[in-house]
């Protein structure tokens, strides 16, 4: 039994024939670990059909984040931008050690102007010219090796065909504004109104930068009074698009709606865990039970490879992903022993905020899994 069948004896019969085809297009090697990630099985799936017999898909995945060089000297930002390939096993491409991911670029961030001002405007339009000749000259090696391909040793000790193709980007909501053109009350995949976020009203046409880069083309000059101007602004308005923004258009075997990628840190760490903290904060303050939470939280024993804080919640003013970590591991115990003694009037709001609690940790423990079943995402959708 091959190492890829042997994490696959859990998956369902279609999922077996689609790990013994990918095996077969791409002709062994390292690509055979690609359906272990779900998007990333998906995206490889649908490129090699285009892709000669004996082909072998390198899923590139980006990643970028700003971050402060220093706390001593004022307000030094810059944008780092990462590389890595999903062949790799997540337990080896996250281990500092494996030196899996390469840093491609380190970009100065800009200084920001008043919004009123017309330099600010000229400024805007300015850093995004010089962000997307940034990008364009990172991602011209990448074009060709995607186009036509290149000899690279595997694994194995074999030399195969290699098509390195941009399928995913790792960042934050903000980022990935930034980079696709859009406005920040909109989504880069799709074309859902800023309205409607919250809800789960009906399916939303997938964002076509195509469609958009031939308004720009066919309407040079959105200041005018023509019809075609007018309705390529109502357009730009309408689906929250940035005149000529975005990096990942032109980029080969790509599709630039698909490049957003959900990732543990930004979606549940930083986020679901953020706000169901600040919700939880909100519920006991409201019962009077935020100093039991502090008490339980700083009496949390030692265990190995778990982080123990020294200091109760609310004195701490920033959190990281390795905290966030922790915290849903002993999260429900933790509010558990807060609400051990409800009056006679909080028994039920008590049980329900558990209940609750208990059903977004369960989510979150689903979401790390390395490999989904049908019955898997179910669970994680009920």
């Amino acid at each position: 039994m091959t190492w890829s069948m042997r994490h696959a004896v859990n998956t369902t019969r279609a999922d077996r024939e689609f790990i013994q085809k990918c095996i077969r297009l791409t002709g062994g090697g390292t690509s055979k670990y690609c359906h272990i990630v779900s998007f990333m099985s998906k995206y490889t799936n649908r490129s090699q059909e285009t892709l000669p017999e004996g082909a072998t898909v390198v899923p590139i995945i980006g990643m970028s984040d700003q971050t402060n060089l220093t706390n001593f000297t004022g307000d030094k930002k810059a944008w780092l931008v990462y590389m890595t390939i999903g062949n790799l096993p997540s337990t080896i491409r996250n281990r500092p050690g494996s030196m899996a991911i390469l840093l491609l670029g380190l970009l100065p961030i800009p200084p920001k102007l008043a919004k009123s001002s017309r330099a600010d405007k000229l400024q805007r339009l300015i850093n995004a010219d010089t962000l997307r000749g940034v990008f364009k000259l990172i991602f011209a090696p990448l074009n060709s090796a995607a186009r036509e391909g290149a000899p690279i040793d595997c694994a194995d000790g074999k030399i195969r065909r290699c098509f390195p193709i941009m399928s995913g980007w790792i960042a934050d909501h903000m980022e990935n504004v930034t980079l696709h053109g859009i406005k920040s009350n909109t989504l880069p995949k799709c074309e859902v109104p800023p309205e409607e976020l919250a809800s789960r009203a009906g399916h939303h046409r997938a964002r076509d930068y195509t469609r958009y880069k031939r308004y720009e083309r066919e309407n040079p000059s959105l200041d005018s009074e023509t019809h075609d101007a007018t309705h390529a602004r109502y357009t730009n308005e309408t689906h929250g698009i940035k005149r000529g923004q975005n990096v990942f258009q032109g980029l080969v075997r790509v599709s630039t709606s698909d490049r957003h990628k959900p990732d543990m840190l930004h979606t549940i760490y930083l986020g679901l865990f953020k706000h169901m903290m600040d919700w939880i904060q909100g519920f006991l303050k409201e019962h009077a039970q935020q100093q039991a939470f502090d008490n339980a939280w700083k009496a949390l024993p030692r265990y190995p490879g778990f982080f123990v804080t020294k200091k109760a919640y609310r004195e701490v003013t920033q959190w990281q992903g390795k905290e966030m970590r922790n915290l849903g591991h002993c999260l429900l115990g933790v509010l558990t022993v807060a609400l051990r003694q409800p009056d006679s009037t909080q028994v039920q709001p008590f049980r329900r905020a558990l209940t609750c609690v208990r059903s977004l940790l369960d989510f979150t423990m689903m979401a790390q899994y390395r490999s989904h079943t049908h019955e898997t995402i179910s669970y994680m959708e009920e």
